[in-house]
């Protein structure tokens, strides 16, 4: 009876000897695990990157102050870029004639009355030669009225000579005059066809400044009158025209703010203000013209460009960076500020928390309050976090 109580006593010893060693062994290992989830919430922020210029240039990297962006309360407009009419020019030539020369190609810029091309025929001598004719004619008859006018007034000549002398002069000062305006819009000197110098080719001129965006001749060729030969585009004055569809115009007014991209300027927005909006719908698609004057000109901006917008109608603005400046860390998200440290760039993760997203940008809040001239990496989050994760193996070996 005695072993069998033995027996008992030593079986329930035994096991609170057992219960009380895994107490301890857990109570020594769940302070263990906290303390490794806290460095491993906390240590990202404790950590930094270091990159030296080259390795900075060789990135690429965009680094600016935080942006103010409207995140929300938009209206999406495409469109392209154009000029205003005052700012094209076809040049064109009023008679039938050959090109001679041709002094520009497309892309050149040109000042308002330079030369672009050249044009000769036997039609450009003939209205010169008749000019002459008509000029030296009409002095002939000038003196010849002169002649009769003196002798009217003496009284020995008879009214009748004095009014035909008159009529004839006056119709060679008009027959001068109209055949003068012609010459000068061929831009020919009349003052040296009036001293027997008569132009074998004429100039073709710009009307405007600008750029040569079209040349729809070829030396030799003969153009008949009112061809258009060449066009001039003054890109200086280049805007945007979006296209409003109906159920949104109510919404857009002059003074808004435009967001918008063009293909040829990869990775950067331009940003415009409304400065007309039509007030006639389009048929096709049924939308009505918004113009906006570009603000912030890259690139090379040319008219016929298509562009993606978004009409900003609703003006809270929040702080921002695109996503390729974020990352994240477990259920936290991170941006890294930037500093230049000597030739090197110091790189820190900040806690961020998100909010509303618009294309490839996102508003974000400070966990803690930052200093307004803070300078933040605006891409390559995603690196900078791989290099910092290889200093911490690094450090840990």
């Amino acid at each position: 009876m005695k072993s069998k109580i033995y027996k008992i006593l030593t079986v329930i010893v035994f096991s609170i000897f057992v219960s009380a060693c895994g107490n301890k062994e857990s109570d020594n290992q769940s302070p263990n695990e906290e303390q490794k989830t806290d460095r491993k919430q906390s240590k990202i922020e404790s950590e930094e990157v270091m990159l030296t210029q080259e390795q900075f240039d060789a990135l690429k990297m965009k680094i600016d102050t935080l942006a103010l962006r409207n995140m929300s309360g938009y209206v999406e407009a495409n469109g392209t870029l154009e000029v205003p009419p005052q700012n094209e020019a076809a040049i064109t030539t009023v008679v039938g004639a050959n090109v001679v020369l041709i002094e520009v190609i497309e892309g050149d810029k040109v000042n308002k009355g330079q030369v672009v091309a050249y044009l000769s025929h036997p039609n450009i001598i003939q209205v010169q030669t008749d000019y002459l004719n008509a000029y030296s004619n009409s002095n002939f008859l000038k003196k010849n009225y002169e002649r009769q006018q003196k002798l009217y007034k003496a009284g020995v000549g008879s009214g009748a000579n004095f009014q035909k002398a008159e009529a004839e002069y006056e119709a060679s000062k008009a027959m001068v005059n109209g055949m003068e305006a012609q010459l000068r819009i061929l831009n020919v000197n009349t003052i040296s066809v009036r001293n027997g110098t008569i132009a074998q080719r004429i100039p073709l001129r710009s009307p405007i400044e600008g750029f040569v965006q079209k040349v729809e001749v070829k030396t030799g060729q003969y153009v008949e009158p009112q061809t258009e030969l060449f066009e001039i585009v003054n890109t200086h004055h280049v805007h945007a025209d979006l296209m409003v569809f109906e159920k949104d115009v109510y919404k857009v007014k002059k003074g808004q703010k435009v967001n918008f991209t063009v293909q040829s300027i990869p990775d950067t927005e331009l940003t415009a203000e409304i400065y007309s909006v039509s007030k006639t719908f389009e048929d096709n698609p049924k939308a009505v013209h918004v113009h906006a004057e570009i603000e912030n000109k890259k690139g090379n901006l040319i008219p016929g460009m298509y562009i993606q917008g978004k009409i900003q109608v609703d003006n809270t603005e929040t702080k921002a960076l695109p996503e390729s400046a974020i990352i994240k860390e477990g259920d936290k998200h991170y941006v890294f500020s930037v500093e230049k440290e000597n030739n090197d760039w110091s790189f820190k993760p900040i806690e961020v928390v998100l909010g509303t997203k618009d294309g490839d940008w996102v508003s974000i809040k400070f966990t803690e309050e930052i200093e307004g001239n803070t300078q933040f990496a605006y891409n390559n989050a995603y690196y900078l976090n791989a290099e910092m994760k290889k200093g911490e193996a690094e450090h840990a070996h």
